[in-house]
C-alpha cells in the first residue's frame, strides 16, 4: 500500500532556470522603460539604428582591409578600445542598465555561481553586445586566413565578448556602492568631459590614419597590445593564419585566463556585497562619529591658514569636490586647458603659446563666485559686515583658485615647452601666463560683485532662466577687460622682440608674476567694498535657481 502511495505521489514542480528568469527580467525592464514616454522610445530606436549602421560600416571597412599588412595592429587596437569602453561604461552611466545593481537581489535565495551565470547571460541582451559581436567578428574576418585561423577566430569572438561583458559586470559590482551614492552620480556629470576628450582623440587618430601609410603608425602599439587580453585572442587568429600555432594557443590561453580571473573577482565581490551590511547606515554613522571625535582637522585642512581665510579656502575646496556643477566646471577647465596644447602638438602645427589656455580657463573659475553658493549665500552674507570682511572672503577664494591654478599652469607650460618648444620661449610664456591668471582673478572678483547670477542645482543648465544675458556679459566683458589689463605686458614683450633684446626676455617671468599678483590684489580691493554694499542684491540674484 505504501508502495502504491509512493508511486502516485505528485512529483515536485521543476524549479525554473534562473537564467531564463533573468533574461525575461531584462526584456521586461527594457520594454517597460520604453513605455514611459514616446521620446524615450524614439531615442532608443534611433540609438539602435545608429549603432547597427556604425557596426555595419565598421565591419565592411574591416573586411575591405583584409590582406593589408597592418590590419592586425588595427584590430588589436580596436579590441583594446572596446574593452576599455566596457570597463568604464558602468562608472559613467550607472543608470543605463537597472540590472547592474545586484543589491536589488539581496533578499532572493540565490547562490553566487548561478547568479553570475544568469547575470552574464542577461548582459548579452542589448544593442551593446550586438555591436561588440559585430566589430569583433569583422576584426576576425579581416585577419583570418585558413581553416585553423577560422576555428581560432570562432573561439576568439566568444572569448572577447564574454570578457567585455564580464569586465563591465565585475566593475559595476565592485563599485556599486559608489555608483549609487552622490559621488557616483557625479561621475555621470563628468562623462561629458571624457567624451569630449575622447572625440578629440578620435579626430587626431582619424587624421593620422587617413595618410597613405597611416596604419603603419599603429604597429608599435599593436605589438604591445597583442599580448594584452582580450586583444591577444584576436591576435591569435592572425598567428594561426601564419602557422604560428604556439603563439595562437598562448593568445587564446591569456584571454581565457583573464576571463577566469574576472569571473573569480566578480564572484568574490558579489559574495561580499550580498553578505556584508550596508556601510551607508550604522557603520557610516560609527565612522563619522569616530572621525568627529578626533582632535583638530585632518589632511589638507591642517595646511591651510588659520582664521577666516583657511575656513573659506576649505569650504571652496569642498564645494569644488562635492558639488556636481562646480566639479564639472573645474574638471572641464583642467581637462580642456591640458588638451589644447596636446592636440596642437599632435597635429604638428602647435605653438607654445597654446599654453595660455590653462591660465585662461582656470582664471575664468573666479567669475560668479557667489552664484556657486546659490541660496546658501545668506550664510556667507551674514558674516560680512565691512569691506575688510568682503576682501578676506574674496581673497580666500582667489587663493584657493591660485593654489590649484599656479601648479597646473606651470605643468602645462613646461609640457608645451618640452613637446612643442622652443625652450627659449618658456620664461616668456610662463610670465605671460601668470599675468593672464592674475588679470582674470581681478576681473572675476569685480564681475562676481557686479554681475552675479544663479546656477540651478538641478538640470543641465548653468544659468537660471532670465539671467543668460548677465552671464554672457559678465564672462565676455571680463575677458575683454582682462585682455586690456594684460596689454602693458604684451607691449613690453613685443618691444623686446622688435628691438632684438632677446637676452632680456627672461625678465618677463618675474615681471609677469609680480604684475599678475599686483593686478589681482588691486581687483580684490576694488571688488570688496562693492560686495559689502550689494549683499542683498547679490543674494537675490544667486537665489533664483
Amino acid at each position: 500500500m505504501s508502495t502504491e502511495s509512493a508511486a502516485v505521489a505528485p512529483r515536485p514542480a521543476a524549479v525554473p532556470s534562473p537564467t531564463a528568469v533573468f533574461v525575461r527580467l531584462k526584456l521586461s525592464l527594457l520594454r517597460n522603460g520604453l513605455r514611459q514616454s514616446t521620446g524615450r522610445t524614439l531615442a532608443y530606436i534611433a540609438s539602435v539604428i545608429v549603432g547597427l549602421l556604425f557596426a555595419a560600416g565598421a565591419v565592411l571597412g574591416l573586411i575591405a582591409l583584409r590582406g593589408n599588412d597592418h590590419v592586425g595592429a588595427l584590430v588589436v587596437l580596436l579590441t583594446g578600445i572596446l574593452t576599455l569602453g566596457w570597463a568604464v561604461m558602468p562608472l559613467f552611466f550607472p543608470t543605463g542598465d537597472e540590472t547592474l545593481d545586484p543589491t536589488r537581489l539581496v533578499m532572493l535565495p540565490l547562490r553566487p555561481r548561478p547568479l553570475i551565470v544568469s547575470l552574464l547571460v542577461a548582459s548579452l541582451v542589448g544593442i551593446g553586445p550586438v555591436v561588440t559581436l559585430a566589430l569583433i567578428t569583422g576584426s576576425v574576418i579581416a585577419v583570418a586566413h585558413g581553416t585553423a585561423a577560422t576555428v581560432v577566430g570562432v573561439l576568439a569572438v566568444v572569448l572577447v565578448v564574454l570578457v567585455c561583458v564580464s569586465l563591465a559586470r565585475a566593475v559595476a559590482t565592485a563599485s556599486v556602492r559608489l555608483l549609487t551614492s552622490r559621488r557616483g552620480r557625479d561621475l555621470a556629470v563628468l562623462s561629458g568631459l571624457f567624451i569630449a576628450i575622447g572625440s578629440q582623440g578620435v579626430n587626431i587618430a582619424a587624421q593620422k590614419l587617413g595618410r597613405p601609410d597611416g596604419l603603419s603608425v599603429l604597429e608599435p602599439l599593436g605589438n604591445v597590445l597583442r599580448w594584452v587580453p582580450p586583444a591577444s585572442a584576436v591576435s591569435a587568429v592572425e598567428d594561426a593564419g601564419h602557422g604560428a600555432y604556439g603563439r595562437a594557443a598562448a593568445g587564446l590561453a591569456l584571454t581565457a585566463l583573464a576571463l577566469v580571473l574576472l569571473l573569480w573577482w566578480w564572484q568574490r565581490t558579489l559574495t561580499a556585497l550580498m553578505t556584508s551590511p550596508d556601510s551607508s547606515t550604522l557603520q557610516a554613522v560609527e565612522k563619522d562619529s569616530a572621525r568627529r571625535g578626533g582632535n583638530g582637522e585632518r589632511g589638507l585642512a591642517r595646511l591651510l591658514p588659520d582664521g577666516r581665510t583657511g575656513t573659506v579656502m576649505l569650504r571652496t575646496l569642498r564645494y569644488a569636490w562635492r558639488d556636481p556643477k562646480s566639479k564639472m566646471a573645474w574638471a572641464t577647465a583642467l581637462g580642456v586647458g591640458l588638451l589644447v596644447p596636446v592636440v596642437s602638438s599632435v597635429q604638428g602645427n602647435g605653438s607654445i603659446y597654446t599654453a595660455f589656455s590653462a591660465s585662461a580657463l582656470l582664471g575664468m573659475q573666479m567669475y560668479n563666485q557667489f552664484g556657486q553658493d546659490t541660496s546658501a549665500f545668506w550664510m556667507v552674507a551674514s558674516t560680512i559686515a565691512t569691506p575688510r570682511d568682503a576682501y578676506q572672503e574674496l581673497r580666500a577664494r582667489a587663493l584657493t583658485l591660485a593654489m590649484v591654478a599656479v601648479p597646473f599652469v606651470t605643468l602645462v607650460v613646461v609640457g608645451a615647452a618640452a613637446f612643442i618648444g622652443p625652450w627659449s620661449d618658456f620664461l616668456e610664456v610662463y610670465g605671460l601666463s601668470l599675468a593672464v591668471l592674475g588679470a582674470l582673478l581681478a576681473t572675476g572678483a569685480l564681475s562676481s560683485a557686479l554681475f552675479p547670477y544663479s546656477i540651478p542645482s538641478e538640470g543641465n543648465k548653468n544659468v537660471a532662466p532670465g539671467q543668460g544675458a548677465i552671464a554672457w556679459f559678465s564672462l565676455f566683458g571680463g575677458l575683454l577687460i582682462g585682455s586690456v589689463l594684460c596689454a602693458p605686458l604684451l607691449a613690453l614683450t613685443i618691444w623686446l622682440h622688435v628691438a632684438g633684446l632677446h637676452h632680456l626676455l627672461w625678465l618677463l617671468l618675474p615681471v609677469g608674476a609680480v604684475y599678475g599678483t599686483g593686478i589681482a590684489e588691486l581687483g580684490l580691493r576694488l571688488a570688496a567694498p562693492r560686495v559689502a554694499r550689494r549683499l542683498p542684491e547679490i543674494l537675490v540674484a544667486v537665489s533664483k535657481g
